[in-house]
C-alpha cells in the first residue's frame, strides 16, 4: 500500500489589524512547523480598503518582508483563486487577513497507519475549539 504524500489540508483565514500579520503570528507558525505538527504549504495576505478594493499578496516573493523568512513553504500556490475570492468576502473593509494553508502532518501519519491496517476513514469532522471550550465550561458549571 502506498504512503500518502499529503495529509488533510486546512485553510485558515486569520484576520488582523493593519496590513500584515504580527511577528508573533510568524513565530507561532514556525513553532508548529518546527515541531512537526503541521507543514506550511502556502500563505496569502489579503487586504480590503475602506472602499472595498482588494489587494492580494502571494507571500513567496516577500517572505522576509512579512516575517516568514525562516519558514519553509512546501507548496506555494496551492491556495486557489476561488479559495481566495471566497475567503476575502469575510474580510471587513479597512482590515487585512492571512490565508494559511496547513497540512496536518499528524493526520497524514494517522491515515497511513489506518490504511496499512486495512482501515478506511469514512468521515472526519472538526469541532471548532471555541465550541469545545464553551461546551466544556457549561459541563463544568453544571
Amino acid at each position: 500500500m502506498a504512503e500518502f504524500r499529503y495529509g488533510p489540508v486546512e485553510l485558515y483565514l486569520v484576520g488582523f489589524e493593519g496590513d500584515r500579520p504580527s511577528p508573533d503570528t510568524a513565530a507561532a507558525l514556525a513553532e508548529l512547523v518546527e515541531g512537526g505538527l503541521v507543514r506550511l504549504l502556502d500563505l496569502v495576505i489579503v487586504s480590503k480598503s475602506e472602499s472595498g478594493e482588494v489587494e492580494v499578496i502571494e507571500i513567496e516573493e516577500q517572505t522576509e518582508e512579512y516575517g516568514f523568512g525562516g519558514i519553509d513553504f512546501a507548496e506555494i500556490g496551492i491556495t486557489g483563486e476561488e479559495d481566495i475570492a471566497e475567503l476575502v468576502e469575510l474580510v471587513e473593509p479597512g482590515t487585512s487577513a492571512a490565508i494559511v494553508a496547513l497540512e496536518l502532518v499528524y493526520a497524514r501519519r494517522l491515515a497511513d497507519k489506518l490504511a496499512s491496517s486495512g482501515g478506511v476513514v469514512l468521515s472526519a469532522e472538526r469541532i471548532p475549539a471555541p465550541i469545545v471550550n464553551a461546551v466544556m465550561d457549561l459541563a463544568e458549571e453544571a
